[in-house]
């Protein structure tokens, strides 16, 4: 008998093997005259070569069914089996509208006509603004365009800053180092992320950088090549950081940048990096600029009437 071992790489084993592995049982039923053995993140397999290279065919199929849908059910391991192809008949329909097939099933498209358009803008457009009021998905929907560049490999990392800006607290006056600081102003984000790729596999990314999620400051001196980024709350960025930002971008790198002109948290008398760009950029070819609005709202349906509420009274 020949042995051979598969090594999961990038999954979670509970997701992929099922629970009790009962995923990899029901393929070891399918070959009895072999045995496979799960443990930890290997498979070992046992038996003769023909039989080996048609189960390794079929976990790599497995693999790649949830590397691309974010998980395996026990359906999908059975329709495997039955067909022996690469894609499953109880996989998920491909529908051009999704970004991404997040983790636990969760299917990520974009919601509204203003969400579609900055899907459909930044596969065109190399920088993209992204304007509008809180709630409306400006950042969602950019990480989900960027996860989908980064699986697709048009892009080799991503790269995504706040600027650490005060919403009338002391950011001093905060526990911890500086890191535990600045992480709760980057927890949108990574809800986002989570969302999106399963947790080892994130946390494999921001590990080896792949994906690096950093206060602005952070970006200063560098060029960023082969990137997405993002450049969220841009709004609480000054002239000069803003300045700073569009000029990181190198070669073959694309950027969004998300804001709402109606939670500046900067001081009154400091102009607004975003609402300077967008006046000075606005007739420059290869630049796009999207205007979400209350009707693009995918919060509590409250949301969408608290900010027509604002939007009146400020007027």
């Amino acid at each position: 008998m020949v042995e051979k071992v598969i090594t999961l790489d990038n999954v979670s084993l509970i997701d992929f093997l099922g629970v009790e592995n009962n995923n990899i049982k029901e393929v070891a039923a399918a070959f009895p005259m072999s045995k496979i053995i799960s443990r930890g993140n290997e498979i070992r397999i046992k038996g003769t070569t023909p039989e080996i290279s048609r189960i390794t065919d079929i976990l790599d199929s497995l693999i790649e069914h949830y590397q691309k849908y974010g998980k395996l059910t026990h359906e999908n391991v059975r329709s495997f089996l039955k067909n022996n192809e690469r894609e499953p008949a109880a996989a998920l329909p491909n529908d051009d509208s999704v970004l991404v097939y997040g983790t636990k099933g969760v299917i990520v498209r974009a919601k509204t006509a203003n969400q579609q358009r900055l899907v459909d803008v930044s596969e065109k457009y190399d920088l993209v603004f992204a304007v509008g009021p809180a709630g409306t998905g400006k950042t969602y929907t950019a990480v989900a365009i960027a996860v989908r560049a980064l699986k697709n490999k048009e892009v080799k990392k991503i790269i995504i800053t706040r600027p650490a800006v005060e919403a009338g607290e002391n950011l001093g006056f905060l526990p911890g180092d500086l890191k535990e600081k600045i992480d709760p102003y980057l927890r949108p984000i990574y809800d986002a992320l989570d969302d999106m790729i399963p947790a080892e596999k994130l946390k494999l990314y921001i590990e080896s950088r792949t994906i690096e999620i950093a206060p602005l400051a952070y970006m200063r001196g560098r060029t960023l090549n082969n990137a997405f980024i993002l450049l969220d709350e841009a709004q609480n960025t000054t002239p000069m950081q803003m300045k700073m930002f569009l000029t990181r971008m190198g070669p073959s790198s694309k950027a969004i940048i998300t804001g709402d002109r109606s939670q500046i948290d900067l001081p009154k008398n400091q102009r607004s990096g975003l609402i300077e760009a967008v006046e000075l950029l606005k007739d420059i070819k290869g630049i796009a600029f999207v205007e979400l609005d209350g009707s693009d709202v995918v919060r509590h349906r409250l949301v969408k009437e608290i900010i027509t509420a604002y939007e009146r009274a400020e007027k």
